[in-house]
């Protein structure tokens, strides 16, 4: 068998060199030198025997998926069903974010009815121990093991035969194959391409901790999410109590799925109506403020925006923007001003979506300009309106998808009124179930109308 051995492999051109020097002797390039393993390839040509051979697609039959559940529904949701065994899942998120957290709780509810393997390269087993503790977790079907050595990994866990596996964090692992720091690009892609392998090749659902960088992408080569099944990102502020599990990507689910959490004394709580807990439903209705149905995944969602519109000293007014994208939002004030003959050259304006949540869908262009139209004119909009649509550059008002489930969402939260597109109106001999108001929009300015 080959010995594997480690080599030096530039970034820019691709050219292998036996050690490290600061610049590439194939194209120039400075400090683009990676250590990577090299395979010593076979001398002979030939097919070695039990090599895969090609078979037609037909000849594969769809085989049924046989999903774990972890006992949590709100991760189960972002998983799509549960755990795929074979599955790798990548989560990450900034420290303190309750991703060990989330593992643990959902390791304790897995192992009543499988076998789990806990990794953990950063902790000890004494601080582990402490946690599951104080989140009140039964720890007797956890087993625990702090190594920080990819085979030494790879061998207990054959010995243990877990079922599902976590390693807490794959930026701390090292393999003995190189000889590079743990937590360089080349130390990070080998130790997860190895612990992918094992999994995938005795059927583990595994889940690895990554680490997230300032911009809070994850941290290490990006090739890593594309080893991976399923990528997973905790969002929320550690300071807060709100936590976010977002699907990036998903071999077995839908992506853009989310599961909402509440950091408590006890550990992370799955929220079951996350539209209630992002509406903050005080007193009179205020200027500025319009909720907005939105749909994240499979999920419909209601969430407030609010808007402050105030006159600015300043040369170049400012625009921002909290939860939603800054340059759309100029782009849409241009539509107002030239659809809707509403002056904002002049303002600051300042929107937010309350709850910390990130709105990335168009369908929020109609709630943002009906909430900085309210601000502007100091005029309420009222506690029982919902608003989703995307505005055109012409300034018509464009259907979004989902329609019906974020009307049904908005009847069962007590709203009495949508403004939406027209495309989106029930269909001839459709019946609408929703105890609701529907107000049917095709231009910019017909909204503003209305919302008068």
């Amino acid at each position: 068998m080959a010995k594997a051995k480690s080599a030096y492999v530039c970034s820019e051109c691709g050219a292998t060199n036996p050690k490290w020097v600061g610049q590439c002797p194939s194209c120039n390039a400075w400090n683009s030198l990676q250590e990577s393993v090299v395979a010593a390839s076979s001398r002979t040509g030939r097919i070695k025997t039990g090599a895969a051979v090609p078979q037609s697609l037909e000849e594969v039959g769809p085989s049924a998926l046989t999903r774990l559940p972890t006992g949590i529904a709100e991760l189960d949701r972002v998983l799509g069903g549960g755990l795929v065994p074979g599955s790798v899942v990548l989560i990450g998120g900034d420290p303190g974010i309750g991703k060990s957290t989330i593992l643990i709780q959902a390791l304790a509810e897995v192992g009543k009815a499988a076998s789990v393997l806990y990794i953990s390269g950063e902790e000890s087993a004494d601080q582990i121990a402490l946690r599951a503790h104080r989140l009140g977790l039964r720890g007797d079907a956890v087993r625990l093991l702090t190594e920080n050595q990819v085979e030494n990994i790879i061998e207990c866990a054959r010995m243990e035969q877990p079922q599902v596996m976590v390693v807490d964090s794959i930026q701390t692992m090292f393999t003995g194959m190189l000889e590079s720091a743990p937590g360089s690009v080349a130390q990070v892609r080998e130790s997860a391409a190895q612990l992918v392998r094992f999994a995938k090749g005795h059927g583990i659902a595994l889940f690895l901790v990554g680490h997230v960088t300032k911009e809070g992408t994850l941290a290490g080569p990006r090739v890593l999410e594309h080893m991976v099944d399923t990528v997973l990102y905790f969002e929320g502020d550690a300071g807060g109590s709100f936590r976010i599990i977002r699907a990036i990507k998903n071999r077995f689910g839908a992506v853009n799925e989310i599961g909402v959490f509440v950091m408590t004394e006890a550990g992370l709580r799955e929220v079951g109506n996350p539209s209630a807990m992002f509406l903050s439903r005080q007193g009179d209705a205020v200027a500025g403020s319009v909720v907005l149905a939105t749909q994240e995944g499979t999920r419909p969602l209601l969430v407030e925006v609010q808007a402050l519109v105030d006159q600015s000293h300043l040369s170049n007014p400012r625009r921002v923007c909290v939860g939603l994208d800054t340059t759309r939002l100029a782009m849409l004030l241009a539509v107002l001003h030239r659809h809707a003959g509403i002056v904002t050259y002049d303002q600051d304006v300042f929107v937010n979506v309350v709850g910390g949540v990130r709105v990335g869908e168009t369908a929020a262009d109609l709630a943002v300009l009906a909430a900085t139209v309210s601000s502007l004119r100091d005029r309420p909009l009222g506690r029982d309106l919902a608003v989703f649509g995307e505005v055109g550059l012409a300034g018509e008002v464009r259907p979004v998808a989902r329609g019906q489930e974020r009307i049904r969402e908005a009847s069962k939260l007590g709203f009495r009124r949508v403004l939406l597109p027209a495309a989106n109106m029930p269909k001839k001999g459709e019946r609408n179930d929703a105890d609701v108001e529907l107000i049917p929009v095709r231009r910019l300015s017909e909204a503003l109308e209305k919302l008068q």
